[in-house]
């Protein structure tokens, strides 16, 4: 039986852009799709357990008028979900737990600047079991092009397969882009200035390593690859401009600070103009 896709739901024009987004994904894999609502208790209940009830009918209400919205809007959609008497990040993590695919809201900050991640979009996107995918209000909905951004190596393997179906359902061009860092010119200079060609060459034999299998299972999706020399995050923002979506893996990693995603992830989350998918990796 087919995994549904979860969204979570707070009735934000964000949130909603995220529900018809998780919609339209749900359709195109013939799954349902699962809204989660939480909310959760700031004072204990009273004797009668009956304090509750305001709360939960409004809840309620609000699922249920997200339902009716997203069945009208997407013909054949089937909707599950029920409010979660639970902190957010709890109901979402749990949600995460039986989906294929989770789906948040993510507030733009306009222009070239991107999204903007609240506590809550940050705690579950660092920690949920399957892929999170970003969307903020006002995204078009496009089908033209996914972009990967591509490390190389057998730990990517979950990220290419996302990348891959995710082309697949759309019936879009996969845009695989790998960049790498330039060779220091100041403690390198040599490498630098004569060894540019070769450098070149074993990152694109890498690339063509690392998508031949994924290209072989999935013959029916065309595929596009760019190898260059720069700033890997900033180049993948670029070349994800009008893409339908963006993939990126996120291998987490703890700090003092928190949880560190990555640059590259960091630069997708914040920058990018369309959809961010996030994969976990080992």
């Amino acid at each position: 039986m087919l995994r549904p896709v979860a969204a979570g739901i707070d009735g934000s024009p964000e949130s909603l852009a995220a529900a018809h987004w998780a919609a339209r994904e749900a359709l195109r894999r013939g799954t349902a799709l699962r809204l989660v609502h939480a909310w959760q208790w700031h004072e204990p209940p009273a004797a009668s357990g009956r304090a509750d009830v305001p709360r939960r009918d409004r809840a309620e209400d609000l699922l249920t008028g997200v339902a009716d919205g997203l069945c009208a809007a997407h013909p054949g959609l089937r909707v599950l979900g029920r409010p979660a008497e639970d902190a957010p990040v709890t109901a979402l993590l749990a949600a995460a737990d039986e989906a294929d695919l989770l789906v948040l809201g993510s507030r733009g900050l306009g222009g070239a600047t991107g999204y903007l991640l609240g506590s809550i979009s940050q705690r579950i996107v660092s920690r949920s079991p399957v892929p999170v995918v970003l969307v903020r209000a006002g995204t078009p909905d496009r089908d033209r092009e996914v972009v990967l951004g591509l490390g190389t190596g057998q730990a990517y393997d979950e990220v290419v397969a996302f990348a891959f179906h995710a082309a697949r359902l759309r019936g879009a061009v996969l845009h695989a882009v790998h960049v790498y860092g330039a060779p220091d010119p100041v403690t390198a200079p040599r490498l630098a200035r004569e060894d540019g060609p070769r450098l070149l060459a074993e990152h694109e034999q890498a690339v063509v390593a690392a998508l031949g299998p994924w290209c072989g299972k999935f013959p029916d999706v065309t595929v596009a690859e760019t190898v260059l020399e720069g700033r890997p995050g900033a180049d993948l923002v670029c070349a994800a401009a009008g893409a339908a979506l963006v993939v990126v893996g996120r291998r987490e990693r703890e700090t003092r600070f928190g949880t560190y995603l990555g640059p590259v992830a960091h630069a997708a989350l914040h920058h990018a103009d369309c959809p961010v998918a996030l994969v976990p990796h080992t």
